[in-house]
């Protein structure tokens, strides 16, 4: 896993695996779990709070910056309706939003290389993951309706109406079931969709444009509220992007 930076795309989850320049202050609309895979990382937090650790559950909106410290890091990102996201609110709840040394030993477990390769949180994390009830069909309709795509992003008109419901309304019940704002989980949507788009396209101008982008600027300014650095830092270092269908 050492040495080699791939990021891979699954219908519900990410994951990136190899070398991270430092990040400036972001939030996630997903929840993601960091893993220093050859060492410890440092994650600074509000208020100046700087913590060392091997590996970190960060939940969707809290604001944060990773500096991986020169280590071979993984980056696994969960969408907020999946199982296992569903399955870590409770955590959060209960611990705050960032949880720190989730893996309990992260050099003890074996195989490592296809828990996160399979995105096996079951495996890495020290707790047991609890069944959650699913998704509202409501909210399910228009998160497809997001991860379709296409040229015209999807409008909070237009979404509560694939959803049946006011305006208002739609916003409480996508936010209680998802656990982020639409607005926030859209331009997140976007974002991941030209990071995929890279899979096909020569180069992140056409893979923004494929997404809905106006255009380069307004993509690098998505990213950067993204992931706290630029489309380029991140991306140009990318061997390969796998997507799974």
């Amino acid at each position: 896993m050492h040495g080699k930076n791939e990021l891979t795309l699954g219908a519900d989850r990410a994951i990136y695996v190899g070398e991270l320049a430092r990040s400036g202050w972001h939030a996630h609309s997903a929840p993601v779990l960091l893993l220093g895979l050859s060492g410890r990382f440092a994650l600074h937090l509000p208020d100046g709070v700087i913590e060392w650790c091997r590996s970190a559950l960060v939940d969707a909106g809290a604001l944060h910056l990773f500096d991986p410290c020169g280590e071979t890091v993984a980056t696994m990102y969960l969408e907020p309706d999946s199982v296992e996201a569903r399955s870590l609110r409770s955590h959060f709840a209960h611990s705050g939003p960032v949880i720190l040394d989730p893996v309990e030993r992260l050099d003890g477990i074996r195989d490592i290389h296809s828990h996160v390769t399979a995105f096996d949180l079951r495996a890495l994390l020290r707790w047991r993951l609890l069944q959650t009830a699913p998704i509202d069909a409501r909210v399910t309709r228009v998160v497809q309706a997001l991860r379709v795509g296409g040229m015209s992003p999807l409008d909070r008109d237009h979404a509560s109406r694939i959803a049946g419901l006011s305006p208002s309304r739609f916003n409480h019940l996508f936010s209680e079931q998802m656990g982020v704002s639409f607005r926030s989980y859209r331009m997140w949507s976007q974002v991941r969709s030209a990071i995929g788009a890279l899979a096909t396209l020569p180069n992140l101008t056409a893979a923004a444009h494929e997404s809905g982008f106006s255009d380069s600027s307004h993509f690098s300014h998505a990213f950067r509220k993204t992931f706290g650095n630029t489309p380029s830092c991140l991306l140009r270092p990318i061997r390969a992007v796998n997507v799974l269908r």
